[in-house]
């Protein structure tokens, strides 16, 4: 259920929908099953049997693999130290936004509310210089929330929550895209999200999309699910776990695909225009679009209601995934208790998050930072990690793939190797050329120069070199404490269980 919560997230209900129109509608289901099942679950499968053999976060068990690699871990602790900042601020929006929902406050210009009298938006990059104390009360929230379930533990915090959150979440969900179906002009919307374009499958594009749609949307690649699986019994089903996991989520996408799309149909209608006329993403889609609907429907309160508590929790679930990256490796490197850990570091990221983003430039430093620790710190660090548990490391591949067929109800073979070593890294590399290509022709955004320098490449190049300067500073002792280990005992050859309480 963790394990969905973090993958849930607000990729899945914003992003998904618009990669699959544009990309040959319902034949783009066709390359999005195979990435799933050619990169998105080998690659789930392998993070947990890492957090589970080690039983540590992503530096310390890096490092047991071989401590020259440490550094990898802590370049996806850095990056989830900057998702982390600035994700809550998109969280605190829809919790602000479920509120604005009764009685539609945003009017009949919901572009100008959100960008004008809720964000304050500076019209042009730079330097904070307002307070918008409309975004700082739901963002100190939020980061109250946040910070309470983890100082909880996993059990008693992370667990529990979910336990709440991810029913919850299917709820409110499945209410919004029962009531959805049911709008005049739904069935334009979904005819127009998935009427097959099989010519699409020629372009290599499309399959280049769905690589890093499943890519964005599992979570996978900056230590989530390798500290996630640190927690996991030694008998645990990992690859019947990652399959569910994976599934679930892909099965949200397409609920959430269905939900957007049959909206976008009646807004279509409304102003009498055609379905792509109407299609967004990201915050347009959600803070833009939307409530222009919420404002023209019947039951629209019932609708954005239901949408906006919808987002929340899918955020909320995936954030908590990713404040607790930080948290076990901080605890793993300096044997901190789990409060303290939580209330000064956790403290710390919610500091820069309050400072930077109630601010008039908060959307403009959000929207940079991130694509740029997207493009550049997940998707490098993901291929930097599979080069060397995959090519440098061979050995290493061969021993995770026999402690998951230990324990596992789907063993996995050589296809599974072939897919981590081959297929994945592949397709990473290309996206990773095609975006580096685009990124030198135009600014991203069209944002100035300077802008992007500091604001952009200096967000995913810091991670970087956080993730090297950290893995230099020798440890306090030879070996680290076991993730949600609280006594401290050395791991040996045998890395510590976690304690009764965060098991």
């Amino acid at each position: 259920m963790a394990a969905i919560g973090s993958a849930v997230g607000l990729g899945n209900i914003w992003r998904f929908p618009a990669e699959a129109y544009k990309n040959g509608g319902g034949a783009f289901l066709l390359p999005y099953l195979v990435a799933l099942l050619t990169a998105g679950l080998p690659l789930l499968i392998l993070e947990y049997s890492v957090g589970r053999r080690y039983r540590k976060s992503p530096p310390a068990a890096m490092r047991e693999m071989s401590r020259p690699t440490q550094f990898i871990g802590w370049w996806q602790v850095a990056v989830c130290t900057v998702i982390g900042i600035y994700y809550a601020v998109i969280v605190a929006w829809a919790v602000r936004y479920t509120g604005f929902s009764f009685g539609s406050q945003w009017g009949e210009d919901a572009e100008a509310f959100f960008g004008g009298d809720f964000l304050q938006t500076s019209d042009s990059p730079g330097m904070p210089s307002e307070f918008v104390g409309g975004v700082f009360w739901p963002l100190l929230f939020v980061w109250v929330v946040i910070l309470a379930i983890i100082a909880l533990g996993v059990r008693k915090g992370i667990e529990k929550s979910n336990m709440v959150f991810i029913p919850a979440l299917l709820v409110f969900f499945v209410a919004l895209v029962v009531r959805a179906v049911t709008l005049d002009g739904a069935a334009e919307g979904l005819d127009a999200l998935f009427r097959p374009d099989w010519g699409a499958l020629t372009d290599g594009s499309v399959w280049v999309a769905a690589y890093g749609q499943i890519f964005f949307s599992l979570s996978i690649g900056f230590g989530i699910m390798i500290t996630y699986a640190s927690y996991l019994g030694r008998k645990a089903d990992l690859s019947g776990s990652a399959l569910v996991a994976g599934f679930a989520n892909s099965s949200f996408e397409i609920l959430a695909g269905i939900g957007v799309f049959a909206t976008l149909g009646f807004m279509a209608q409304a102003n009498g225009v055609g379905v792509g006329e109407v299609v967004s993403d990201g915050v347009g889609l959600a803070f833009i679009a939307f409530p222009t609907v919420i404002s023209q429907m019947p039951l629209g309160t019932f609708f954005g209601v239901c949408f906006f508590v919808s987002l929340a929790i899918a955020g909320l679930t995936s954030l908590v995934s990713i404040v607790e990256v930080v948290i076990s490796a901080v605890r793993d490197r300096t044997g901190m208790k789990r409060v303290p850990a939580v209330l000064i570091v956790g403290g710390a990221m919610a500091l820069v998050s309050l400072l930077l983003f109630p601010t008039n430039q908060g959307l403009s430093l959000l929207d940079s930072a991130d694509h740029f620790i997207n493009q550049y710190g997940i998707v490098l660090a993901a291929f930097v990690f599979l080069i060397v548990v995959c090519w440098m490391l061979r050995g290493r591949l061969k021993a995770q793939q026999d402690d998951i067929n230990a324990t596992s109800a789907v063993p996995m073979g050589f296809l599974w190797r072939i897919c981590l070593s081959v297929v994945t890294p592949v397709m990473l590399g290309w996206m990773l050329f095609d975006s580096l290509r685009g990124e030198f022709a135009e600014n991203y955004g069209g944002y100035p120069d300077s802008f992007v320098a500091w604001a952009g490449w200096a967000v995913a190049g810091g991670a970087l070199a956080i993730g090297i300067l950290l893995s230099l500073i020798p440890w306090r002792r030879e070996t680290a404490i076991g993730a949600g280990d609280e006594s401290g005992a050395p791991a040996g050859d045998e890395p510590v269980a976690p304690t009764k309480e965060d098991r």
